[in-house]
């Protein structure tokens, strides 16, 4: 019983789908999660890259993989790229540090639709989205950042200033692979007309 209890476990893993800024803002969100590794001791936002979370955490069978892919790719070919700006920094008290990213109508219906999408496509439902509003944010710093540097790191972080634009054209499927999440496959959204 334990054996095919095990042998389940490896054939399941954790995904979530997420927005990915471009590559130059990756850096500079890394970097500051560097920072906070060094000065504050936190150092478990590093297992990921910089994103913005639209369907969290779920299991999925890996035989089943291709299923869950050709979802994400139907939902992702009917939308447009979305404007996305990241401004200042915001927190979840007392432990959570982020980017803040605006809410703008664009991304919560993308996040509202897709959550809709993949409940009756494929049953997929994170029960505490369903009871709480979507707040879209990058995270810097989360669950080992202790509450004393919290409390220490968040004046320094409170009112600096931060401003990118970018537009997100694609969904992307990152997977954990034991130590940290890695992007599994990437979905473009419509191209648009020019």
């Amino acid at each position: 019983m334990v054996r095919d209890r095990n042998s389940l476990d490896k054939s399941q893993r954790l995904f979530f789908i997420a927005l990915l800024p471009p590559q130059e803002i990756q850096d500079y969100a890394k970097e500051i999660k560097e920072y906070f590794a060094q000065n504050y001791d936190s150092r478990h936002a590093q297992k990921s890259p910089p994103h913005i979370t639209l369907q969290p955490p779920f299991e999925w069978q890996l035989d089943n993989l291709p299923a869950l892919e050709q979802c994400l790719k139907a939902f992702a070919d009917t939308r447009l790229p979305i404007p996305i700006t990241l401004k200042g920094f915001g927190a979840f008290v007392p432990r959570v540090i982020y980017i803040n990213v605006l809410k703008t109508p664009e991304l919560l219906d993308l996040q509202n639709d897709l959550m809709a999408y993949v409940e009756a496509s494929l049953g997929i439902v994170d029960p505490v989205s369903k009871k709480r509003p979507f707040a879209p944010h990058m995270t810097v710093a989360f669950k080992d950042l202790t509450k004393q540097n919290f409390r220490a790191a968040w004046p320094e972080f409170q009112h600096r200033e931060l401003e990118f634009e970018f537009t997100a054209s694609h969904l992307t499927l990152l997977m954990h692979e034991g130590r940290c999440w890695n992007v599994n496959s990437e979905f473009p959204f419509l191209e648009q007309p020019s």
